[in-house]
């Protein structure tokens, strides 16, 4: 598989899976025995299936834009920006507020599938918008 085509598989899973919930994108491109490298993520398909939708329940509105994209060998590297409004309960009930943050994924493939996923999604910033943080005591 070339690296345009590693390049696809990548804007793929985002575009279709993350933003439109079409989770057949997933068998498509990721191996079945993918190991996950992402804090608190499954490393199933099934279980990937599963953390996207609770995902987009939280966050109905959840959008993911590639910003930048590259890729070299097997590696396909992506910075994105994701957006969404707290319309479903997220770590509590939902509280309507919006969040703007910046992601970072790499993915290494072997025959033509996502064998290996790492992503870093600015997760501090995100519970910071949210506002579930603690509040600092009052003097």
């Amino acid at each position: 598989m070339s690296t345009s085509n590693h390049l696809y598989a990548f804007t793929q899973v985002i575009t279709e899976a993350f933003n439109k919930g079409n989770y057949d994108v997933l068998h498509q491109y990721f191996d079945p025995n993918f190991i996950e490298h992402q804090f608190g993520l499954h490393s199933t398909i099934a279980g990937m299936q599963t953390d996207i939708q609770f995902l987009r329940t939280a966050f109905p509105d959840l959008q993911l834009t590639i910003d930048d994209l590259s890729a070299d060998g097997d590696s396909v590297w992506a910075r994105t920006t994701a957006r969404g409004t707290n319309l479903g309960g997220f770590m509590g009930p939902p509280n309507g507020k919006a969040f703007t943050i910046t992601v970072f994924d790499q993915c290494r493939f072997a025959n033509g599938k996502i064998v290996e996923h790492w992503g870093s999604p600015d997760r501090f910033h995100l519970l910071a918008q949210l506002e579930l943080l603690p509040k600092p005591a009052q003097k």
